[in-house]
């Protein structure tokens, strides 16, 4: 086995690679679904929120630990080839890949929408900023990680401290009356909620296809997952609190809820505020992902599962240029079917929420194979994996998707073996928990 220890002198260290954490979890999905989400369970949708965070705290160590055995572009379907073969990584492969598509213009009008609401503009504006946006985050990746890491680092402060002023400068408005009655659809809506919430805390298997990148993936892959879990959670439960404090029987029917936020206390001088934080939110996320899909296209090309071509550029610092260029066609396909009509917003994120879900579970039930059976992370994964096969039984009927993918994934698979492209030796030891073999602290 390789030695997990060997470092990247010329990768990221530990605070950009926070900065890219931050901005894959900490997205435009804040902007609209605490409205979404207190529409489906009222003030408990709280609950939803919380309970995501704390489930999520095994779902990012194990990542991290994970991927700091054997940092590869794959990610998730890495950790599924060495846990249950290369058929099984080829539909994980697809259910992130693929899910792009569909999260990123959902993600890019969200963000579109606050901007035209800070600019006083109409739906044209809206998508035009959506536009620009998608592109921001496809031109930052063309460019190399290094630039876009800095980026996204010094964006992310900018971003906490906004979000931060929205809390502060709204909560002499709060009410407890608001949080009155508290379930009023009952305590299983939560789980409703929290299927849709799941959009603002997908980003942690986005970051696995970049750990290769990283100077100490070991150790800076832990101490990034740390700050990031407190910087989210903070500003997650901050923000929602004061929403439903802050607006209550409104928050609801609100478009715009942070937006809302910042004009109670701040009222015109919010706008500019309103269309940054938007900006921000929107391009932290759309970064990250674009940056670990294209590269996990280009190893799924170099697996005999997607084109050949799309394998060019997949090595650690450079560019894959054309895994990116189909990722980006793709998207703007489906952005222009949103843009005319023919795909809402709600079904694009149900679409992605439903895929990131999946391959989420994938990789969870992966670390059970993989970490050191009775360790603690050991018994974190095993209990995540549990809460996100749930999560997933809620997603409804967003589950086609994934499901119509893994199908392709398997169709695909099928064929590159008959053609003897998918290499089925590189499936001994499948399972091995490799972590035991090495010494690593799980």
């Amino acid at each position: 086995m390789e030695n997990n220890r060997t470092s990247n002198k010329s990768g990221l260290g530990v605070f950009r690679a926070t900065g890219i954490y931050i901005g894959a979890i900490l997205g435009s999905g804040v902007l609209v679904l605490p409205a979404i989400a207190a529409q489906e369970a009222g003030p408990a949708s709280l609950l939803a929120w919380a309970l995501l965070l704390v489930f999520c705290t095994p779902v990012a160590f194990s990542f991290a630990e994970m991927s700091g055995q054997q940092p590869d572009a794959g990610g998730i379907a890495h950790f599924v080839t060495r846990a249950f073969g290369r058929r099984a990584s080829a539909v994980a492969g697809y259910l992130f890949y693929f899910a792009i598509p569909f999260g990123a213009p959902a993600t890019g009008v969200i963000g579109g929408n606050y901007i035209a609401h800070a600019l006083g503009g109409g739906r044209g504006t809206a998508l035009a900023a959506a536009a620009l946006l998608l592109a921001a985050g496809f031109a930052s990746n063309a460019v190399g990680i290094k630039l876009s890491s800095r980026i996204q680092l010094t964006l992310v402060v900018v971003l906490v401290g906004l979000l931060a002023l929205a809390v502060a400068v709204a909560a002499p408005y709060a009410k407890a009356e608001n949080f009155e009655p508290f379930a009023p659809h009952g305590y299983w809506a939560v789980g409703g909620a929290a299927s849709l919430l799941f959009f603002c805390f997908a980003g942690w298997e986005a970051v696995t296809h970049l750990a290769a990148e990283f100077r100490h993936p070991e150790r800076d892959l832990r101490r990034a997952t740390w700050l990031t879990l407190i910087v989210v959670g903070v500003v997650y439960i901050g923000v929602v609190a004061a929403a439903v404090a802050v607006l209550g029987p409104g928050l609801p029917g609100s478009a715009v809820p942070v937006a809302d936020l910042l004009e109670k206390g701040l009222g015109g001088v919010a706008a500019p505020l309103t269309a940054v934080a938007a900006a921000v939110l929107t391009f932290g996320p759309l970064n990250t992902f674009i940056a670990g899909a294209s590269r996990l296209g280009a190893k799924l090309a170099s697996d005999g599962v997607l084109p050949r071509r799309l394998a060019r550029g997949g090595a650690p610092g450079q560019v894959p240029a054309v895994s990116l260029a189909v990722l980006a066609a793709l998207t703007f396909v489906s952005f222009g079917a949103a843009a005319a009509g023919l795909a809402s917003m709600q079904f694009q994120i149900g679409a992605a929420s439903a895929c990131f879900t999946a391959v989420t579970a994938f990789g969870l039930a992966s670390g059970v194979r993989l970490l050191r059976p009775g360790s603690a992370a050991w018994y974190g994964v095993i209990v995540a994996a549990a809460v996100m096969v749930l999560v997933l039984l809620f997603s409804g009927w967003a589950l086609l998707v994934p499901v119509l993918l893994g199908a392709a994934a398997v169709a695909v698979g099928g064929h590159a073996r008959r053609r003897g492209t998918l290499d089925d030796a590189a499936d001994e030891g499948v399972g091995k928990p490799e972590a035991q073999e090495a010494g690593v602290r799980t």
